[in-house]
């Protein structure tokens, strides 16, 4: 799910795969890409040719079970009613 800043997301990657970075990094691209570039930018993010629609960061979290897998799509489901 996208929201303003940032989004949210399970993912199931291939066996002894763990490519986050790369991955973030290569949809948030393809993402910003798409946009009209008219969103205001930092001198920070103008000398990095960041777009000012994202976080820098990301969080990780290996789902462990049912339950966790569980919560955590509960909380994609919240998550946007409470950044409103």
């Amino acid at each position: 799910m996208v929201l303003p800043r940032h989004l949210h997301c399970i993912w199931q990657l291939p066996q002894k795969d763990a490519e986050y970075s790369n991955r973030w990094r290569l949809i948030k691209s393809h993402f910003s890409k798409r946009l009209p570039d008219v969103e205001k930018r930092s001198d920070s993010r103008l000398k990095r040719k960041e777009r000012g629609i994202w976080q820098r960061r990301f969080w990780e979290h290996m789902i462990h079970d049912e339950r966790d897998y569980q919560q955590n799509v509960d909380y994609i489901h919240y998550n946007p009613l409470k950044q409103t």
